[in-house]
């Protein structure tokens, strides 16, 4: 993820393509990229990283 970046578009454009992740690779950079993310997040915006986390670890966890 590049500095600068509009983290709500990014988070919009992550929960459009999540379903499109079924490489353990790719899910575990976009799930270490909203892990990253939620830390410098607004507070009022935290909740949709956190769901978007969960959604994450459980694909991850359907890879395994």
């Amino acid at each position: 993820m590049a500095d600068g970046i509009d983290s709500i578009a990014w988070l919009q454009q992550l929960a459009g393509r999540i379903d499109r992740l079924h490489d353990r690779t790719e899910i575990e950079a976009a799930l270490d990229d909203v892990e990253y993310l939620v830390e410098v997040l607004d507070p009022e915006l935290q909740p949709a990283a956190y769901q978007l986390i969960e959604i994450l670890n459980r694909r991850l966890a359907q890879t395994t």
